[in-house]
């Protein structure tokens, strides 16, 4: 079986992800502190962001249309509302393999409980929104 997937809903969670990450990691919201935390000089310039910014942008896409093909196969697997089973799939993808992969790594790497919180913080927003955008968009035929 191919999941149902209403690639516009996957775009928009893809757009939501930079504005999400625009907004988390702005000087006046987390940036610094994540920047003081990760070791991270934020003054560079605006050329040094192409090269991760179209990776970012790339590996949303790729996260969004996971998340919509799995929010899909979880609601025909558990029935009722799209909407729930996209929100609830991406808290338990969440918890399952971002959380606990970046738990893992951070302690393995000495990085600070801190910067692991904040940046798992970001990504359970990050997922949360664009599970709302896809749970409020399900593919025709839904």
């Amino acid at each position: 079986m191919i999941p149902e997937i209403n690639y516009w809903a996957v775009l928009l969670a893809m757009l939501s992800s930079m504005i999400v990450g625009s907004i988390w990691y702005t000087p006046k919201v987390f940036g610094t502190r994540w920047a003081r935390l990760a070791n991270v000089d934020i003054s560079g310039s605006a050329k040094s962001a192409v090269w991760p910014i179209i990776t970012t942008v790339l590996v949303s896409f790729v996260t969004a249309w996971v998340l919509a093909g799995a929010s899909a196969i979880a609601w025909h697997f558990y029935e009722g509302s799209f909407f729930s089973a996209a929100v609830v799939t991406s808290i338990l993808l969440w918890a399952g393999f971002t959380a606990a992969r970046f738990i893992t790594h951070d302690a393995f790497e000495g990085r600070p409980t801190q910067l692991t919180t904040l940046n798992i913080a970001h990504e359970l927003v990050t997922l949360g929104i664009m599970a709302v955008l896809i749970g409020v968009w399900p593919p025709a035929g839904i």
